[in-house]
């Protein structure tokens, strides 16, 4: 009854989605919409290697930034198409995290360390970006051409100039699939051998090797799972904006949004990064509409405001707003906290 129970709560949640951007007309929100899954998925690939791993990444723009590079060279350097493209962006990144894997827990890199290696990669990654001009166009970035023929919209993965309906919603329908795949993975991974084995290894390493499991493949495992669901968001990226740059591409933003949706969300939690990216979403555009109005529309006040929350949820909520939420199930029902 209580897996039926949850079905139908995906499912209605899925509907949900699947259904409010049509009773939403303008590009304001749907962009919002948009970013907000976009972000979700961005923290869903964290989430399977931080939150079931425990393998906490400062650097994952790196695969975000693989795949989007890759992306958009193969396409403006080599004029391959966006869809035979996209492939070998999500395996250039698993091949990247593969490596960083490799060096890392071959050698028994945990913790703190793991974490610094990761920054230490997406930074050098950077530098390469920058200085490869005639590979990446160095700071100028990468313009990809935009196409106007309708009838090319869905060759091109471009649909700025399709038809009315794809106009509108077909990048929000996109990520909208892609949020799916990402969540279909980690639902899988909760339900696995695999997963139990990687639950096992974050719990307690030595403890998990002593009965038997081989953890050095289980976490190679969860990295490339990982970057290949990010990569998925360099790829969309590129497609959406047309554009990409070392700052975008490397920088600390998009490892920051990966890690803040499920940190505020709930690690290692299948409903986390959704619920801490609308979270963190719904504040940004609060406190842009408010308090950034009333100080003169000064940059950064929502990232100070983020930092804030981000320290509150990590002092009093340790475990999310998925936390949170059975918490205030679980005293309304009278049952006990799931």
């Amino acid at each position: 009854m209580k897996e039926f129970s949850h079905l139908v709560g995906w499912a209605l949640l899925l509907i949900a989605l699947a259904v409010v951007p049509l009773f939403v007309h303008s590009a304001r929100w749907i962009d919002f919409l948009e970013m907000t899954l976009f972000v979700a998925v961005l923290g869903q690939g964290w989430n399977i290697l931080a939150g079931y791993g425990g393998q906490y990444s400062f650097g994952h723009a790196l695969f975000f930034g693989t795949g989007a590079y890759i992306q958009a060279i193969l396409q403006v350097k080599l004029g391959f198409s966006p869809w035979v493209a996209m492939w070998f962006a999500v395996s250039g990144s698993v091949l990247v995290a593969a490596s960083v894997g490799y060096l890392s827990f071959r050698y028994g890199l945990r913790g703190s360390y793991f974490a610094l290696i990761t920054l230490a990669f997406a930074e050098a990654f950077l530098v390469l970006s920058r200085s490869l001009k005639s590979i990446t166009e160095g700071g100028n970035g990468i313009q990809v051409a935009l196409n106007q023929d309708p009838e090319q919209a869905i060759a091109t993965f471009q649909f700025n100039f399709a038809g009315p309906f794809l106009s509108e919603y077909g990048f929000y329908y996109t990520i909208f699939i892609i949020l799916i795949v990402a969540f279909a993975i980690t639902a899988w991974v909760e339900r696995s051998r695999f997963g139990a084995q990687l639950v096992a290894v974050r719990e307690n390493e030595d403890a998990a090797k002593a009965l038997g499991i081989n953890a050095f493949r289980v976490k190679m495992g969860a990295i490339c799972l990982s970057a290949g669901i990010t990569a998925t968001c360099g790829v969309y990226y590129v497609q959406k904006f047309l554009f990409i740059e070392p700052g975008i591409a490397y920088g600390p933003a998009k490892s920051v949004e990966a890690l803040f949706a499920p940190i505020i969300g709930g690690l290692g939690t299948l409903l986390g990064p959704l619920l801490g990216s609308i979270f963190i979403h719904g504040v940004g555009e609060l406190t842009k509409a408010t308090i950034g109005q009333a100080l003169g529309g000064r940059p950064g006040v929502d990232l100070i405001l983020f930092g804030t929350i981000l320290i509150l949820v990590l002092a009093f909520v340790p475990r999310g707003l998925v936390g949170l939420l059975q918490s205030g199930w679980a005293r309304l029902t009278g049952g006990r906290d799931a």
